[in-house]
């Protein structure tokens, strides 16, 4: 199982890095892509699993960690996502702020006020994807 483990890491890594790298792109050039939000569900899925994996070979197996941070470095992941998720939550409301009604603006400014929104969300989910790939590459230097 632990073959599997570290199979998933990888796949992590891989899954995280290329979100991130083309969330960069999109944001850097102020593209709104539909496929970064694809790679993102992929990589956030491929967060959870391994996060399982993980804390099923702690629990199940019975196996001791290989160290404490790699536990740390292995949970954290999970929690960058949902950190990450949260904070895209708000991206809307600050864009809002000072609108008082956006339906009343002109259909010029709707559509640049959602790609504002859509590009803020996609820098912080991108920020997030490369703290896990930071995160993931540590937890895969502490479990050797």
């Amino acid at each position: 199982m632990s073959r599997v483990h570290e199979g998933v890491g990888i796949v992590l890594i891989a899954t995280n890095s290329l979100a991130a790298l083309w969330g960069s792109v999109a944001w850097l050039r102020h593209v709104a892509s539909i496929r970064f939000w694809y790679l993102l569900r992929a990589a956030q899925a491929v967060v959870v699993l391994q996060v399982a994996l993980g804390l099923f070979l702690l629990i199940g197996e019975g196996k001791p960690a290989p160290d404490d941070l790699h536990v740390l470095y292995g949970v954290l992941p999970l929690v960058i996502s949902l950190v990450a998720e949260g904070a895209r939550a708000g991206v809307a409301q600050r864009e809002l702020e000072g609108v008082e009604d956006p339906d009343a603006l002109p259909r010029e400014e709707q559509i640049m006020l959602a790609r504002r929104v859509v590009r803020n969300e996609m820098g912080i989910m991108t920020i997030g994807c490369w703290a896990i790939v930071t995160l993931a590459l540590r937890a895969l230097s502490t479990g050797l």
